[in-house]
């Protein structure tokens, strides 16, 4: 079982030295889809069931996350496909001409494609309000755009207004939306991380919300998403019901979302310091001004 762990090295190795997935893929003579479900989900799957179980167990349990690849045939291929691997070296590249981190973007946003079916669906975010000690509601949509090269987000603000952006899964754990908060020509860059549990069509998911406030200060909050529907059509997501739930109105699930995201220690927030001097005392004076 060691050739498992040799070959998420071999292929974390290629990937952090310029190599696409489609290049590695192509060399082992395997989908993309199904090299890309290895490295990011079976493998570190695999790893963390070895923590708590047989190697036999952690293997088989690692594999029901995905649907293309079995048992029987990723042991078959495993011993040519270390070997093909082995062969693959990555080119050498003048990074000068390049942003190598645009490139892993285009990659990673390519890729995710094929790793978002187990979170796509409907659901509404619950965090805490910029304008007033209250919770805030907002639907989300996930799912993929029409022509299926980029997941599609999707939110219905608190005034009924939808904003569209793209979403990135970077590794089994962890999902990347970005959209901005007004139409263009103004960007107002919001990003979201969101946990991914190893778990099956997952009905909740947490994260960190960045944004602007009302003066256009960054602050960061909790935020929760609770799955309402697999459904991902459009029309449906643009009806859901969205605003400002006061404390009085809350319902018992409604209290238990406000208790996660909306207290002390819940969001960090920045303001902006009069007579800015440019040294440690701009520093005190700011963090005297949110404690106000």
């Amino acid at each position: 079982m060691d050739d498992f762990r040799e070959l998420y090295q071999r292929i974390e190795y290629l990937r952090n030295n310029g190599v696409k997935m489609k290049e590695i893929a192509d060399c082992a003579e395997m989908a993309p889809s199904i090299l890309s479900s290895l490295y990011t989900t079976v493998l570190p799957a695999y790893f963390e069931g070895l923590k708590n179980c047989p190697q036999e167990e952690a293997l088989e349990r690692a594999l029901v996350l995905v649907n293309n690849i079995s048992k029987r045939r990723l042991l078959s291929i495993l011993p040519d496909l270390l070997e093909r691997l082995d062969k693959l070296e990555p080119a050498v590249n003048d990074t000068r001409k390049a942003n190598p981190f645009l490139e892993h973007l285009q990659e990673e946003v390519q890729l995710s494609i094929h790793r978002v079916d187990n979170i796509c669906g409907l659901y509404t975010s619950y965090s805490l309000s910029s304008s007033s000690d209250c919770l805030k509601v907002e639907p989300f949509i996930i799912n993929l755009s029409e022509n299926k090269e980029h997941i599609r987000i999707g939110r219905l603000n608190a005034y009924g207004e939808a904003q569209w952006g793209m979403g990135v899964i970077g590794d089994p754990q962890n999902f990347y939306c970005m959209f901005s908060e007004n139409p263009s020509p103004q960007f107002t860059l919001v990003t979201v991380y969101l946990q991914i549990p190893f778990f099956r069509n997952p009905r909740q998911l947490r994260g960190l919300y960045i944004g602007l406030d009302y003066n256009r200060n960054p602050v960061a909050r909790r935020i929760l998403l609770i799955k309402e529907s697999d459904s991902t059509d459009t029309e449906e997501f643009l009806t859901m019901e969205s605003g400002l739930v006061q404390k009085e109105d809350f319902t018992p699930e409604q209290q238990a979302y406000y208790d996660y995201t909306c207290q002390t220690g819940d969001y960090i927030k920045m303001c902006t310091v009069p007579s800015l001097q440019m040294n440690e005392t701009d520093l005190i004076k700011e963090k005297k001004m949110l404690s106000l």
